[in-house]
């Protein structure tokens, strides 16, 4: 994993363009070379009650911010050993490149699923995905409990992630432990933030309550995009 996003890092450094630009349907966002902390299209206050706005704003501007940060430096040093030949200086890099880079890929996916009900977040899926999510777990409120149950089995910090198989097409839930992004076999369709720095502020110890409530702020229409 780590491998895949050093690819694309050095890919879009040797590029050296100036507008910016994202990797595929993950939305993982360059300028001038490097990655770069993407724009929400809702105001942080907006998806009040279920998820504060001061959850927001620094679950965005402090915790993911410091990803992209992060990422930027160590594929800077990755770069530096590669010019050097440092062989054992670039395998010790890679767990801060999958760590940082996977931070800045998981979040800039879940902002994108999340919306303000104004928006429509929180209506259920339709089409394709809503037969998917039927025909695989019987009912939408059926899948709901088996992704908050997945969440809720997390030891310690990580994802839970409703994700398509390249292969098949069948759609399945996935748990990733920390910051490890989705890749290979997997396309990302909608992943839950299970870090207490998503609900603490607001939730405190009560974590369920937060998997409950995010449900009313889910943008199913950015869901079908990825599932199609």
């Amino acid at each position: 994993m780590a491998s895949l996003l050093c690819t694309s890092a050095r890919v879009a450094l040797r590029s050296g363009a100036s507008a910016t630009s994202k990797a595929g349907a993950a939305g993982l966002t360059f300028a001038r070379g490097k990655a770069t902390l993407p724009d929400l299209s809702y105001d942080y206050g907006a998806l009040e009650p279920s998820i504060s706005g001061k959850i927001m704003e620094l679950h965005h501007k402090n915790h993911h911010n410091t990803y992209v940060t992060n990422y930027n430096n160590a594929v800077e040093q990755l770069q530096e050993a590669q010019h050097k030949g440092d062989i054992s200086a670039q395998i010790a890099l890679k767990p801060a490149i999958n760590f940082n880079g996977g931070g800045h890929l998981n979040h800039s996916l879940f902002w994108e699923n999340l919306a303000p009900s104004s928006a429509g977040g929180g209506e259920p899926p339709s089409g394709a995905l809503s037969q998917a999510i039927n025909t695989t777990y019987g009912s939408l409120d059926e899948f709901k409990n088996k992704m908050n149950a997945a969440l809720a089995g997390i030891q310690g910090s990580g994802w839970a992630w409703l994700v398509k198989d390249k292969q098949t097409g069948q759609i399945g839930i996935r748990t990733y432990a920390n910051q490890d992004p989705v890749v290979g076999q997997y396309v990302p369709l909608l992943g839950i933030d299970a870090w207490e720095h998503a609900y603490y502020l607001q939730y405190q110890n009560r974590k369920a309550e937060y998997f409950k409530a995010i449900w009313d702020v889910i943008n199913w229409k950015q869901v079908e995009k990825r599932f199609s």
